[in-house]
């Protein structure tokens, strides 16, 4: 009966142990995570102000300078989106 009472009790304690460094370690990954998410927002916040502060600059003369700018942008993306495929396809021709 006592051998039986102390391992109950050596179970109880590792149990209980357990469950204290789960938690701990949970925490310590949740702060991890926050971190994370803080700077990404400080990033992010830091980008919507450079996007305010430089459209509020915008006027007639530098937007069509931005419009021809994103409009390249989007040529180049959709070219490489095109590469991407033409790729993939000769790969599946090529293992087929």
């Amino acid at each position: 009966m006592i051998s039986t009472k102390k391992q109950f009790i050596g179970i109880l304690i590792l149990v209980i142990a357990g469950f204290g460094i789960g938690i701990y370690l949970q925490d310590l990954k949740h702060r991890e995570s926050t971190e994370a998410a803080w700077q990404a927002n400080r990033a992010n916040l830091e980008r919507f102000e450079r996007i305010r502060s430089h459209t509020s600059e915008m006027d007639g003369t530098n937007w069509q300078t931005m419009r021809d700018s994103i409009g390249q942008e989007l040529d180049s993306f959709m070219i490489l989106r095109f590469r991407k495929e033409m790729e993939r396809l000769n790969r599946q021709k090529a293992g087929s």
